[in-house]
């Protein structure tokens, strides 16, 4: 019975431990909301063709070469690492599910903890996330891409 109960209280302090940072990055900038500064999400044209049987239409113009647009209403990132290549992933951080914040560099940024994630492949650049943003599929049609 004793040992039993022992297990329990480590099993709590490791749940404490997690929960706290949890609610720290939470608060920060969850998947469900706005995360990040204003010029990362900003209301634009790319966002209001979003969702129905058409995926997320972005105009061309939005995505500049060597860097990204964050659409957080859509939790999708479009980038351009070089010009005329277009690729697109989940804006949802791998770590704990903030959503990222910003492209700086040729780096997808999460302001939670800090991981950074390649505008080329989604790859991890820098921890503590250990897996890749998710890819999505980017279409170029026209002045648009649509993602999907």
């Amino acid at each position: 019975m004793l040992g039993g109960a022992a297990v329990v209280g480590v099993g709590l302090a490791g749940l404490t431990a997690c929960g706290s940072e949890s609610a720290t990055s939470d608060t920060a900038a969850p998947a469900g909301s706005a995360g990040g500064s204003p010029s990362s999400t900003p209301a634009s044209s790319a966002q209001s063709s979003a969702g129905g049987s058409g995926g997320i239409t972005v105009p061309v113009a939005d995505v500049p070469v060597g860097g990204g647009k964050i659409l957080a209403k859509d939790k999708v990132v479009v980038t351009q690492p070089t010009a005329g290549e277009f690729k697109a992933f989940s804006a949802v951080c791998t770590h704990q599910g903030c959503l990222v914040g910003q492209i700086t560099g040729k780096a997808i940024v999460c302001p939670c903890h800090g991981s950074e994630f390649s505008i080329t492949d989604g790859k991890v650049q820098n921890g503590p996330a250990e897996t890749a943003l998710p890819a999505k599929k980017v279409t170029k049609n026209g002045a648009n891409l649509t993602v999907a």
